[in-house]
């Protein structure tokens, strides 16, 4: 019977900590799932260790464990408003775009920087059907990562 009521108390965790979680994403906003700038990131994984040890650790408070969650979607959203009030914030806790292509040339000091190597670049060239470079104008990447590319 011990496992039984073990099992019933990670259901029903798993029954009020899920809300919860979908509840505080909501609070964060569009910005959290969309573009995923790196505190923003590092938010979503630790929501996700912080649910995941209640969940699998019964003996954890599971109010510690709200309150955790609670404090860091409030956190969030304090660090995002912040970052639109005060670009110089923003700039500390996110990725700035980074130039990689323009005037006909690679940037490699600009792509050693960032960790990307020409093989990474082609290949994204390539995945929006650019496979000739006098194509392009400007290439950036993005603080997400992604690659934006002005053609010509």
């Amino acid at each position: 019977m011990e496992g039984f009521g073990e099992s019933m108390i990670v259901i029903g965790r798993v029954c009020t900590i899920i809300p919860l979680l979908l509840l505080v994403t909501l609070f964060m906003g569009k910005r959290s799932i969309g573009e995923l700038p790196v505190f923003d990131f590092i938010i979503i994984i630790t929501l996700g260790s912080v649910a995941g040890a209640d969940i699998a650790e019964p003996d954890v408070r599971h109010i510690s464990i709200v309150v955790a969650v609670l404090t860091l979607g409030i956190l969030q959203r304090v660090v995002s408003q912040l970052s639109v009030v005060f670009r110089w914030f923003g700039r500390m806790v996110t990725f700035e775009p980074t130039v990689i292509f323009s005037n006909g040339n690679f940037h490699v000091k600009n792509m050693k920087k960032i960790r990307y190597s020409l093989d990474n670049v082609l290949h994204m060239l390539r995945e929006k059907d650019i496979f000739d470079l006098a194509e392009i104008d400007l290439a950036i990447i993005e603080a997400n990562g992604r690659l934006t590319v002005l053609k010509n």
